[in-house]
């Protein structure tokens, strides 16, 4: 797969004004997500990040609805995540990484979530980062969403994910070169 330049990592003055009000609508729907956070601050933090708003209107684009969850008082960066109620529409059928998708002989799928992530700029969730996100609300009750997947399981041809049921987080593991109608990636940003 080729990757994309930073060239071509912009977006327009228009759709930044777009993108902006429907991440300000939703971070003012949704303030549970990010206590204490003033939007003000993320967009002064925006504006300063054009290939960040780049990503984020990919996050958009293929169905996440990234949202402010968090703040690292370390690096003084505000943490987005995809927080539609299921995983991202325009990120399934992918399988899990690069490898996974040549190891497949026939029924390739389109892209994998590991590249897919790293064309759009941002990261997979680890499972940790899951569940965190689960305590701000229930997401995956249909779906699952690949999660970044340990280096030792990896190497053995496995990958993990996890969906929300019966109130509760579930990984489980697959081969890595599976992928299914219901199951994409859930992506962090940090800005």
């Amino acid at each position: 797969m080729s990757k994309m330049s930073s060239a071509k990592k912009k977006i327009s003055k228009e759709q930044r004004e777009e993108l902006l009000e429907i991440l300000k609508t939703r971070f003012d729907k949704n303030m549970k997500r990010h206590k204490g956070i003033e939007w003000a601050k993320v967009e002064a933090r925006l504006d300063k990040n054009a290939e960040k708003l780049w990503s984020l209107a990919e996050m958009e684009k293929t169905g996440g609805e990234p949202d402010v969850v968090g703040f690292d008082k370390k690096s003084g960066e505000y943490m987005f995540v995809d927080c539609a109620a299921e995983s991202p529409k325009g990120r399934r059928s992918i399988c899990y990484d690069h490898e996974a998708l040549e190891s497949r002989k026939e029924h390739k799928p389109g892209n994998s979530a590991v590249q897919m992530a790293e064309d759009m700029g941002i990261a997979l969730l680890t499972e940790e980062q899951y569940r965190e996100l689960q305590k701000l609300g229930a997401f995956d009750a249909k779906t699952s969403s690949w999660v970044k997947t340990p280096t030792d399981i990896r190497k053995l041809g496995g990958a993990i994910f996890c969906d929300f049921r019966f109130g509760h987080v579930f990984t489980y593991h697959n081969g890595a070169e599976s992928y299914y109608g219901a199951r994409a990636f859930r992506g962090i940003l940090f800005v």
